[in-house]
C-alpha cells in the first residue's frame, strides 16, 4: 500500500512495523493489565509458554478496548 518497490515506506521514511516507543509501552502496559484482568499471569519478557487460547484472550480485550478508545475519542468523550 505506502511501499515502493524497494520496501520502504513512502509516507513517513520509517520501517514498515516501526512504532512510537511510547506506543510500544503503553500497549505492554495494556497487554499486562488486561492479563491481570482476566487472572492469567504473564511473565516479563518471554511467554511462549502460554496457551494460544489466553494469549488470544488477552489480544482480544486488548483489541476491544483499543476500539471503545477510538469510538469515545470520535465522540467528543
Amino acid at each position: 500500500m505506502f511501499n515502493n518497490q524497494n520496501g520502504n515506506n513512502q509516507s513517513t521514511g520509517t520501517k514498515p512495523g516501526a512504532m512510537v516507543p511510547e506506543a510500544r509501552a503503553a500497549l505492554n502496559n495494556m497487554k499486562y493489565e488486561i492479563a491481570g484482568e482476566l487472572g492469567i499471569n504473564l511473565k516479563q519478557g518471554y511467554n511462549g509458554d502460554l496457551p494460544s487460547r489466553q494469549a488470544g484472550y488477552i489480544g482480544g480485550y486488548m483489541v476491544k478496548r483499543l476500539i471503545e478508545q477510538a469510538e469515545r475519542q470520535m465522540s467528543g468523550h
